[in-house]
Parts: structure tokens; sequence; C-alpha cells
């Protein structure tokens, strides 16, 4: 018998990792990596992301520019590019190998199937834990970096500095969604099969012999 507990841990890891995904895959599209407004125009302000930089401005709207090369991205857009399409791969493929190993699929019912399933969600707690660690370094060396020249005393105080976009926020919460999945998974794996007592038969062999030595028949008790 499927134990409750068990079902609620892995419904209850799914639930928290498919959001921990369409966070990532969010901070991943999103332009609002970095923010910056000026004092001297308070009207508008500039956005950017991995893949494009926006101007909002508050009469027309957003307008969006990709990027005309890679070669020209900051290492750290260029670092943090990678990790994220990484991450979000990462955690989609642990998600889908979590599928066939919740209980409520009606397979490998067996001993050696449920030994199956054990191993699969281990499999996939280990991926969507490497996909939070994926989505938290870049996250927060870029937040790093945007501290680092907030506080930079060498850049005059009129010149315009850079801000925490929403992205970073979106993607911080996507990496600690993706780690308590993972610690949901493992332990979903600790299952009351391994404490229940198991009913062992032992068969004694008997046998009854006649009066000359002869053996007569053999019984099982």
């Amino acid at each position: 018998m499927t134990n409750p507990c068990t079902v609620f841990l892995e419904l209850l890891g799914m639930l928290i990792g498919m959001g921990g995904w369409f966070c990532s895959l969010a901070a991943t599209i999103m332009p609002q990596w970095l923010s910056l407004s000026t004092e001297l125009m308070g009207m508008e302000s500039y956005e950017q992301g991995l893949w494009e930089a926006c101007v909002f401005q508050e009469v027309s709207g957003m307008e969006c520019r990709p990027y005309d090369t890679i070669l020209g991205l900051e290492p750290k857009f260029m670092l943090a590019r990678v990790l994220m399409c990484i991450s979000d791969a990462t955690c989609l493929l642990g998600l889908l190998l979590a599928i066939p190993a919740m209980s409520q699929i009606n397979c490998c019912k067996s001993e050696e199937g449920w030994r199956t399933k054990r191993g699969l969600k281990i499999t996939a707690g280990v991926f969507v834990c490497i996909a939070g660690l994926f989505v938290l370094f870049p996250i927060s060396y870029v937040a790093h970096d945007i501290v680092i020249k907030f506080f930079d005393e060498t850049i005059p105080h009129v010149v315009p500095r850079s801000e925490f976009g929403d992205a970073l926020f979106i993607g911080w919460a996507a990496g600690l969604l993706d780690i308590v999945a993972a610690v949901l998974f493992f332990a979903s794996c600790s299952d009351s099969r391994d404490s229940e007592p198991h009913l062992v038969h032992h068969y004694q062999r008997q046998e009854i012999r006649t009066i000359d030595g002869s053996r007569k028949r053999t019984e099982y008790v």
C-alpha cells in the first residue's frame, strides 16, 4: 500500500519544481536584469537583460532592441546566459524523470520496480538541485557586480548607477524553489516499506522412517 506521506511529498515536490522552472524560464527571458534611471530624465528608464536592452518611457511605452552581436556582450551576461539555459534544461529533465517515479503512476509495482522508482526520484532530485545552483550563481554574481559598482567611490555621483531588476528577484525565487523541490524528492524516497516487518516462512523437513530404517515419506512443517 502506498504511503500517503510519500504521495504528498512527491506531489508537493513536483508542484514546487514546476514553479521553480517557470520562474527560472521567466528570469531567463525577462530584460529586467539591470535597471537604470536618471534624475535628469525621470520620465524614462533603461532595462538590460540577457538577450535585449529596453527603454521605457511613460509616453510611448517600452521599446526593446536585441543585441547585435554575442561578442559585444559583457562577460557576466555571457556567463549568465549559458548557465540559465543549462539550468532550464536540467530542471525540465529532472521533472520529466520524476513523473514515472511517482507512486501514483501505475507501473513498476514489484519490489524491483519500486527500487527503480526510488532511483529515478533520487536522480530527479539531483538534477533539480543542480538546476537551482545554476540559477543562483549567475543571479548572485550579477547582483554582486551591481552592488560593487553602485558603491564605487571612483565613479562620480552624477553618473547614473544600475540597480536590481525584477528578473534578479524572480531568479532568486527560482533557485530556492528548485532546492526545496529537490529536498522533497529526496525525502519521499524514505518509504515505509523499509521499516515494515516482513513475514518469513521457515520450512522444517521431517522424515518419517519405518522400523527397518527405510524412509517412508517426507513431510514439511
